[in-house]
């Protein structure tokens, strides 16, 4: 099997093209140039893309890693040779729930089909073993060396050791084994825990039947007492119902004749009142009624009488209030005229009057001589004395009329203690208002006097017309007080006998209705006295017949549970089979613990065979890539690893060796499982991506050699970012080397 050349549209992979060549391929690049990405599209174009994966914690699905960038869908085509054939495998994306789901096998060159190579048949086809085994043998990457079991690789192996069958594998056989022993017993769970339970569960349910069923008697037993007792107490009712008739009948009687007394009492009471003329009860009511009207009338009376005292008290202060005023005695018109003429013989005194005239006199001539002898200007001096004589006349006029004013105001103060015109105006006002008020005062009190007359009249005539209608069946009745006695007399009398009509009616009902209830039947027997009353007797019956409910119910629902539970025979027949089964169960188990133990005696017998030939070889190779440090590998079935040192000639665990040497214990275990499982007649190439990180480059360069010399035999790609491979191959013919462009980051 040989690779020419990949084309991918794969994660960040958008076409591009790796071209390879026969035996060892060095591929360099540095980190996130797609390295990695190559090693799994090669791996999907031999066997798909597992659509059915899904993401896990920390890891993608490679559906979902390996989608590419840019959109596209995932596709890929890889050129190759099988055998003397050239082939051209093709995968595409038709569904984007099946990427790369759409395969052609084509020879090379042609459209025609491969026969027999299918996208499921494809990579166990070329390569010779599925993809579990490729995994785990020619497909190596970094972080990922250590060896995991697989049941495909273990059939493999032990293939190629023991039988050439490749259909036998002891951890298939041995959980085949587990899982029959887990089927009939599991701690808890499985067939015979189950029958286990359910047997007991069927014994458990006839001991339930049995309990049921004497529960069951007893209901019955208890339901039969208490209808007997049942019977008992309504006999006994019977007879308190003949003893109870006969105390009704007895009741009748004294009813009737409490009737008839009533009757005659009703009787006597109406000739009574019909001998002493006593009113209807409608007469009592309306003459009653008409007293208390004139009760509300009298205090009518009342307060129209405290009313004319109220009017009489403001008509003697209004008239007060005009005899106060200075315009008493006088009318409106008087006092208004009165108020608007000045007084008349106000007295005054002349003599500032006269000396004011001398005076100016005097003045004005003397002012006129000095004038004139002074300037000779006769105009001026005639002028200044005629100004100065009329102010000599008009001063003395002022002081007249002020003089008299002064009398006039003094006779006014004396008058009506104020001296201005207007306030005298206002004080004529203000008695023309009193004299409305006395007036309105006087007006007020003749009408609420002629209203009091009149309501006093009219009480007066209403009791003596009152009084005149009760003196008919009451000739003692002297006034309104006494006849109102009277009639509440005539109003108890009345009501007696009407007390008495509604006793006669109520003794009739009595009598109508214990009538109706007394049986038609009369027995002559003379009975006696029940031991006890009825209400002791239907107490009695109500908790029997109540007991006799429960019993009954409770007999049905046992019957229920009894019938619920099925037939006992079948129970019995159930629990036999049951019984049987558990007991096949329990031989199948002794002997699947049998054969697993003799299974798991054949695998120790085939383990001795299959880790001595896979370690062996191990060993070799590991002594290759170590110089020879390590002489011998130890391993069992699970693949865990041990490694025995030259020095110490200890066997040393592999997690206890350093990183490198891990890894190249792996790898030497990884290269022996290939030389093993992998077909020689197919030469799978082998992929290793970064598998010499943690190498020093002493053993970088002794697992280098060791591939140069594989490669000889089949095709090995090695992908790794370092250039120490390179340089170490430099100038090798035998030995291709790549630098692989950066075709983008974070792959």
């Amino acid at each position: 099997m040989r690779i020419h050349r990949m084309q991918a549209s794969f994660g960040k992979l958008q076409g591009q093209v790796l071209e390879l060549h026969d035996g060892l391929n060095i591929l360099q690049a540095p980190n996130e140039t797609g390295k990695s990405t190559w090693c799994a599209f090669l791996l999907s174009m031999f066997y798909g893309v597992n659509s059915r994966e899904r993401d896990r914690a920390g890891a993608l699905a490679d559906k979902n890693r390996y989608a590419p960038w840019s959109g596209a869908s995932m596709s890929g085509r890889l050129d190759c040779r099988d055998g003397t054939d050239e082939l051209t495998l093709l995968r595409t994306t038709r569904r984007p729930t099946a990427p790369m789901g759409e395969f052609q096998a084509l020879y090379a060159g042609t459209n025609t089909p491969v026969p027999g190579l299918t996208a499921d048949t494809c990579g166990e086809k070329l390569l010779g073993v599925s993809r579990e085994v490729y995994a785990r043998s020619g497909f190596i990457r970094q972080n990922q060396m250590t060896v995991t079991s697989d049941a495909d690789l273990e059939r493999r192996i032990t293939a190629l050791i023991s039988s050439g069958e490749e259909d036998i594998s002891y951890t298939e056989a041995a959980d085949a084994l587990k899982k029959q022993l887990n089927r009939r017993r599991h701690h808890k769970s499985g067939q015979l825990p189950a029958l286990e339970a359910e047997l007991a569960a069927t014994r458990s349910l006839q001991a339930a039947q049995a309990d049921l069923m004497r529960q069951l008697d007893e209901a019955r037993e208890q339901a039969n007492t208490l209808e007997a007792r049942k019977a008992a107490l309504h006999q006994e009712l019977d007879q308190l119902d003949l003893w109870e008739s006969q105390r009704q009948r007895q009741t009748l009687q004294d009813a009737e004749d409490a009737a008839l007394k009533a009757e005659q009492r009703v009787e006597q009471l109406r000739r009574q009142l019909a001998e002493e003329n006593i009113p209807e009860n409608e007469n009592i009511g309306r003459l009653r009624g008409a007293i208390i009207n004139l009760e509300t009338m009298r205090k009518t009376v009342v307060k129209a009488q405290a009313q004319l005292e109220e009017a009489e008290q403001g008509l003697r202060q209004a008239e007060a209030a005009v005899q106060n005023s200075p315009f008493a005695g006088k009318t409106e018109e008087e006092a208004r005229q009165e108020a608007s003429a000045p007084p008349d013989g106000a007295k005054w005194n002349p003599v500032p009057v006269i000396l004011t005239q001398v005076l100016g006199l005097l003045v004005a001539f003397t002012a006129f001589s000095a004038i004139l002898k002074a300037s000779d200007n006769y105009p001026l001096s005639f002028a200044v004395l005629a100004v100065l004589l009329l102010a000599a006349l008009y001063l003395p006029r002022q002081l007249k009329k002020r003089a008299v004013r002064q009398g006039q105001a003094n006779l006014l103060f004396e008058r009506f203690g104020c001296e201005d015109l207007a306030q005298i105006a206002a004080l004529a006002d203000t008695y023309a208002e009193l004299l409305d008020s006395r007036n309105a005062a006087q007006a007020d009190v003749q009408a609420k006097t002629a209203a009091a007359e009149s309501l006093l009249a009219t009480l007066t005539t209403n009791e003596q017309a009152i009084l005149q209608e009760i003196r008919r069946f009451a000739p003692d009745a002297a006034d309104i007080h006494s006849g109102d006695d009277a009639l509440r007399a005539c109003a108890i009398r009345r009501k007696s006998i009407v007390e008495a009509e509604n006793a006669v009616r109520e003794a009739r009902m009595r009598c109508d209705l214990l009538a109706q209830q007394i049986p038609k039947e009369n027995s002559a027997q003379k009975l006696t006295p029940p031991a006890r009353g009825r209400a002791s007797v239907l107490s009695e019956l109500e908790k029997t017949h109540s007991s006799l409910t429960a019993a009954r119910s409770k007999a049905d629902q046992l019957s229920g549970r009894l019938h619920a539970t099925g037939d006992p025979s079948v129970l019995e027949s159930s629990a036999g089979r049951l019984a049987e089964q558990i007991a096949g169960l329990e031989r199948e188990y002794a002997a699947l613990q049998l054969a697993l133990s003799a299974l798991e005696s054949a695998n120790t017998t085939l383990q001795n065979q299959f880790a001595p030939a896979l370690g062996h070889r191990a060993a070799e190779i590991f002594a290759e890539l170590t110089a020879g440090a390590y002489g011998s590998v130890a391993l069992d079935r699970s693949f865990h690893l041990s490694a025995e040192s030259v020095d110490t000639g200890l066997l040393r665990d592999a997690a206890f060796l350093s990183a490198g040497a891990a890894d190249q214990l792996y790898l030497a275990v990884r290269l022996a499982i290939c030389e093993l499982v992998l077909p020689p007649e197919k030469a799978a190439p082998i992929v290793l991506d970064d598998a010499f990180a943690a190498f020093d480059d002493k053993r970088c360069r002794l697992a280098l050699q060791w591939l140069r010399e594989a490669a000889r035999e089949r095709q090995i790609l090695l992908f790794t970012c370092h250039s120490r491979e390179a340089e170490f191959f430099a100038g090798d013919s035998e030995v291709s080397i790549q630098q692989l462009t950066n075709t983008g980051s974070g792959v």
